[in-house]
């Protein structure tokens, strides 16, 4: 009867201890301000787009007179943009367009590309969303066919671990679908 007692009294001890629950979904609320476009073009380019007015235009660190840097400095992310003329080229030009988002897939879990078409600005091109924890959540190019070659990444300055950057990702993203909706080509600049 000791015993009984005794283990019952031992339990009683055991179980009053508080309830071990699992911790509850949590989700990152970050709201970012509803994106202002306004056309963006830099003297002597044969391009230009509309950018969000969160992002500031830098000159590319490598120093070729149209690349450039749309830096968002809210996001800690960058959408750097190269051009390059078609000069008998494209060919090589869209295949390392196309590697490009290959060299992600060792982190990414998914990359999923799109075509773009745009016959009234004579723009052609993919954009690329990678999934995962690669370091470009997002990458494009654009082309006319003939004389010009307009490529993107996104990239941020923080380690890629998806689930933190996804809403920043994902606002970039929209960015980088409306700057190919609106890239127009200008004429006489190369």
């Amino acid at each position: 009867m000791k015993r009984i007692i005794f283990l019952a009294f031992l339990t009683g001890l055991i179980s009053c201890g508080d309830e071990v629950q699992p911790k509850p979904n949590a989700f990152l609320a970050l709201e970012y301000p509803k994106a202002e476009y306004s056309y963006f073009l830099k003297d002597a380019c044969p391009y230009g787009f509309e950018k969000n007015s969160m992002a500031v235009v830098q000159p590319s660190r490598v120093g070729k007179e149209c690349w450039l840097n749309l830096e968002y400095p809210k996001l800690k992310g960058t959408i750097f943009i190269t051009y390059q003329p078609v000069e008998n080229n494209l060919d090589s030009l869209l295949a390392d367009a196309q590697k490009l988002p290959l060299q992600h897939t060792i982190k990414a879990d998914a990359i999923e590309g799109s075509v773009y078409t745009n016959n009234f600005h004579n723009t052609y091109g993919m954009f690329y969303q990678v999934l995962g924890d690669a370091a470009s959540q997002a990458q494009f190019y654009l082309t006319d066919s003939t004389s010009h070659f307009l490529t993107g990444s996104v990239y941020f300055e923080a380690q890629p671990n998806f689930d933190s950057i996804l809403p920043a990702a994902a606002y970039l993203k929209k960015d980088i679908r409306h700057l190919m909706e609106t890239v127009k080509w200008q004429p006489g600049n190369q």
